[in-house]
């Protein structure tokens, strides 16, 4: 299993603003070339992703808590053995807020684990951290 972690400064947006943005998954390939497609049906979400030389799909359960700002989510189906993770959306006492995501996958092949776990570790870093940046830009300040 492999964990993942990143984390964005919004100094200028409400925690809420955030949390409302951050839940439109179907707009993310608009700005990431990595993520091909996402399909939103109600409570889950289809998922097309570019890794390597193919693409990863899953379908996952998103279960949003706009109470606690946050997002709960975990794969259903698809190509990891295992992928689940939450979107924390953190007010600040001076405003704005922080976008924490996390996540932990595996792909379950003990045998490519070194070899691919670290790949798919950087992807979903640099794609999260992308999105993040370039839906609340300029504002946003990718910190983990």
């Amino acid at each position: 299993m492999r964990d993942v972690r990143v984390a964005v400064e919004l100094p200028d947006t409400s925690a809420i603003t955030a949390f409302e943005t951050v839940q439109r998954f179907e707009i993310y390939p608009q700005y990431s070339p990595v993520v091909r497609h996402v399909k939103v049906h109600g409570d889950r979400s289809d998922w097309e992703v570019y890794f390597r030389n193919g693409i990863l799909r899953w379908t996952e359960s998103d279960e949003p808590d706009p109470d606690q700002l946050v997002i709960e989510f975990r794969q259903l189906d698809g190509d990891f053995d295992s992928f689940h993770g939450i979107w924390r959306i953190v007010p600040r006492s001076g405003g704005g807020c922080l976008v924490d995501f996390r996540a932990t996958f595996d792909f379950g092949i003990p045998s490519l684990a070194g070899i691919l776990e670290p790949v798919a570790e950087r992807v979903i870093k640099d794609t999260i951290g992308t999105v993040l940046s370039r839906l609340f830009a300029p504002a946003a300040a990718v910190v983990s």
